[in-house]
């Protein structure tokens, strides 16, 4: 395609429009206790826990646990 040499003439630019609305609502969030999200948190640091003890009960069968053997 060819360059065009000039630009296309368009309409005058309308002016920018402006937010009619100034309220801005803002919801917090209660807090009651622990979030759900440190529960989780929890429990999967007692599930972690509870694993390596497991591990090493294992090992303490061959002598080589830190806390079983």
């Amino acid at each position: 395609m060819a360059k065009r040499k000039s630009a296309a003439k368009r309409g005058a630019k309308a002016p920018p429009r402006k937010s009619t609305s100034t309220e801005v609502e803002v919801v917090e969030e209660a807090e009651n206790g622990a979030s759900w999200e440190a529960g989780v948190a929890v429990l999967t640091g007692v599930i972690l826990l509870a694993a390596c003890l497991v591990v090493d009960y294992g090992l303490g069968a061959y002598g080589e646990g830190l806390f079983f053997k």
